[in-house]
């Protein structure tokens, strides 16, 4: 059994037809025929039903069909890293971020992408179950998310990476910006802008703070997208609830601040890097997990 058998199998498998096939192949339907022939002798099965004019799989063909879609997909990034690592390059990544890694890692990855020649990036955002099919599915290479949304399993590689404070954060003249110390009865006075926070985290503010700190009941403005979140705080009188290290850009400009809530938030975000089990990483996926090393990080 060869590659080529099964790129000729899933290409009759996708279009159901020789002809259609061995035209989106580039050869003739003889030969792709004998391709199919030589496939079935390796496996010692048929993997096609020729029934009139008409071709089905088989059970055998079904499961060929499966797992060759895998065994393509994985062939050809091995074809591509070799490729880009013999003229430089650095090949190909797929991967995952949860919203607050997406905050804090998505403009800095692709503008450090596109200083490497032959660097191919694709980025995913989602909820954490969707990314973990994805992962499973050998779509994602590795995700980057809240390790608290990631429940174990023997097939997940699950390494924490880095662990973020958390915090109250407005726009720098908003009312709350000019008191010394602020608390969480002052901030409720406002909007409070959040992502969904894990069970964990809620019982950790209303231990700190009472029933009033139940983010099911204070957080008036919900979003998956930290960016958004942000965006909105600095035009308004929201106040965002959430990582302080995803605010970075706007405490550098001075259009953000961190408001001094007594007593001090004591939530922290776990962030954590997943892979697949048993799967060997493609060469770029070393410098994708050393970038976020390097960048996922505190606020000094």
């Amino acid at each position: 059994m060869n590659i080529k058998h099964l790129e000729h199998l899933l290409a009759l498998a996708d279009t159901g037809s020789f002809s259609r096939a061995a035209e989106k192949l580039f050869i003739t339907q003889s030969a792709l025929s004998r391709s199919i022939q030589n496939l079935e002798e390796d496996l010692g099965g048929k993997v096609l039903d020729r029934i009139g004019k008409r071709n089905e799989l088989t059970p055998l063909g079904l499961d060929v069909v499966s797992r060759a879609r895998h065994i393509v997909r994985d062939a050809a990034e091995l074809r591509d890293s070799v490729r880009l690592l013999q003229v430089g390059g650095k090949g190909a990544i797929s991967v995952g971020l949860g919203s607050g890694p997406a905050a804090l890692l998505m403009v800095p990855l692709m503008c450090d992408a596109t200083s490497h020649k032959g660097m191919r990036v694709a980025v995913t955002q989602g909820p954490v179950e969707l990314q973990i099919l994805q992962l499973r599915s050998r779509q994602l290479d590795a995700m980057v998310v809240d390790m608290r949304r990631v429940t174990p399993a023997t097939d997940l590689n699950i390494e924490s990476l880095a662990e973020l404070r958390a915090g109250f954060v407005a726009r720098a003249k908003h009312p709350l910006s000019r008191k010394k110390t602020v608390s969480l009865a002052d901030v409720l006075a406002y909007p409070v802008a959040s992502t969904p926070l894990s069970d964990e985290v809620a019982r950790l503010m209303v231990d700190q703070y009472g029933p009033t700190a139940n983010p099911a009941d204070m957080v008036t403005l919900r979003c998956d997208d930290v960016a958004s979140l942000v965006a909105t705080v600095a035009q308004t009188d929201a106040i965002f609830l959430g990582v302080t290290a995803a605010t970075r850009r706007g405490m550098q400009d001075g259009s953000l601040v961190e408001l001094n809530l007594k007593p001090k938030l004591q939530a922290h975000a776990q962030f954590a890097y997943v892979t697949l089990a048993g799967r060997t990483q493609a060469p770029a996926m070393t410098y994708f997990r050393q970038f976020v090393v390097d960048h996922l990080r505190d606020l000094p």
